[in-house]
């Protein structure tokens, strides 16, 4: 059994942590340096939702309500739109600064990923977790369209790290879950469980600030929700009809197989498999070490639960708490050797390890198309290039003067709004059942084949015949993704 002895936690293995530590930050600069690279190489802009933050800040900063209701209009969330209104400031650049926050807010997150993984575990650990998380493409592609989910993911990891390093810390770790908690919902769950772990140890005055800072989240939300609607649930009530409009919603009884199922989707099933096994090394040689990493992988599945329960949309990425915990997981089966003093079992175990990160890196290498992430990331800054074009061409000017643009359905309106820097009044979707019927002004009509999947087709509800021209209008400019049609 010697060779199961556990050596000492790296903070205490000066010498092999400074090496560790060295190389973890060179790796991580040159991956900062890569992701700079990529951002002015693959020029991408933000989401849907993520749009429609930088318009409700640059709204506020009119001194006006944002408009928080209307056709599929996504839920609000405060400290997004907090963000919106500072990076609205900078003009028609904003929405390229919200992509280089978000991909700051991604490094973060593999940084912080990997202090976990070095702190419950030890720095191969980690450095195996952070180089799992980078390549699950999945949340790639989240940083590059501007998810708040990514910010988010990341606020949650550093308040893990945290109070792993020192537990019950108290105040910095709630103002991160408060922060968290003004992004997403989730959060004041996670707010809530921390304060009960806090308040056993902790003075009554004590227990009062606690119980001040976790309710933070809720409480800007619903005066958000309040001050802008009237009606501090709105964001709740809405989410949970917006989920029914587009058929995200999932029943209780659907929701144990959908977990494993979403979570296999983001990791993948050999990833997923690993996890089970670093789950089972991590509970059998070192279970105090595994605490935090499975406090996240508990919240992130019962905040998922309590998702569904609650009516709202139930869908993949609302798992990425969960996905980040089962990569750590992963890591101590592939790197958890690291925890053992030198003997046959460590020595076996890091062959079996190596071969396996061998077929991995095989295995991907066959398997990725690199094409397929090429054409993805350039179809993103292209089609945007393409709409500012057409927008901005004195044909479409001239003809907004007669009227408003519309669009197939929801999926343009707050592109084509942050360009043109237009009212909500002045671009509808064409989906809208409530919208009047256009008479006059621009209707934009999407060309590409591949991007009338992307923007101009939501759901089975939406009718084809919202991407034709209404009656009258003609053509006055062509793009490689879009046209625009007028009538005055």
């Amino acid at each position: 059994m010697e060779g199961l002895t556990l050596t000492r936690r790296p903070a205490l293995a000066r010498g092999r942590s400074l090496d560790a530590e060295t190389i973890a930050r060179v790796a991580f600069g040159l991956l900062c340096l890569a992701f700079a690279v990529g951002f002015f190489v693959y020029p991408t802009y933000p989401n849907y939702d993520s749009y429609y933050s930088l318009l409700w800040g640059q709204e506020i900063l009119d001194l006006s309500k944002p408009g928080f209701e209307g056709f599929r209009v996504p839920t609000e969330h405060p400290l997004a739109i907090a963000a919106g209104a500072v990076l609205s400031l900078f003009g028609e650049v904003g929405d390229r600064m919200w992509i280089a926050l978000i991909f700051a807010s991604f490094l973060w997150l593999i940084w912080g990923v990997y202090r976990l993984g070095q702190i419950a575990f030890t720095p191969l650990v980690g450095g195996i977790a952070a180089a799992l998380v980078l390549t699950r493409f999945d949340f790639g592609f989240l940083a590059a369209r501007g998810y708040i989910d990514i910010p988010y993911m990341a606020i949650v990891m550093w308040a893990a790290v945290l109070e792993a390093r020192r537990p019950r810390r108290g105040v910095p770790v709630l103002l991160l879950l408060a922060a968290a908690g003004m992004l997403r919902p989730e959060a004041w769950v996670l707010a809530g469980l921390y304060w009960l772990w806090l308040v056993p140890r902790a003075t009554w005055r004590q227990r009062a600030l606690y119980a001040l800072l976790a309710a933070l989240g809720p409480l800007v939300w619903t005066a958000t929700d309040l001050v802008v609607t009237g009606d501090p649930l709105f964001s709740l009530l809405y989410t949970s009809g917006s989920a029914e409009d587009l058929g995200r919603q999932r029943s209780l009884a659907e929701l144990p197989t959908a977990i494993p199922g979403f979570l296999n989707l983001i990791v993948k099933p050999p990833i997923m498999a690993a996890a089970v096994g670093g789950l089972a090394v991590a509970l059998a040689l070192a279970p105090k070490r595994a605490v935090m990493p499975l406090v996240l992988l508990g919240s992130g599945v019962g905040t998922f639960v309590l998702i569904g329960v609650a009516g709202a949309s139930v869908i993949e990425r609302y798992l990425a708490i969960a996905a980040v915990a089962v990569l750590i997981f992963a890591g101590v089966f592939l790197g958890g050797f690291t925890m053992l003093r030198p003997g046959p079992v460590r020595t076996w175990w890091m062959a079996g390890s190596a071969a396996l990160v061998l077929f991995g890196v095989v295995f991907t290498a066959t398997q990725v198309r690199l094409d397929y992430f090429d054409s993805e990331l350039t179809f993103r800054g292209a089609a945007h290039d393409d709409l500012v074009r057409v927008l901005n061409s004195d044909a479409v000017q001239e003809g907004l003067k007669c009227g408003p643009l519309t669009v197939p359905n929801h999926k343009l309106v707050p592109d084509s709004r942050w360009i043109l820097g237009a009212p909500r009044d002045r671009v509808i979707p064409r989906a809208d059942p409530d919208a009047p019927k256009p008479r006059r002004g621009v209707a934009l009509v999407v060309t590409s084949r591949f991007a009338v999947f992307k923007h101009a087709w939501s759901n089975d509800t939406d009718s084809p015949l919202i991407q034709s021209p209404p009656p009258g209008f003609e053509r006055i400019e062509t793009g490689d993704f879009y046209a625009a049609y007028a009538r005055c």
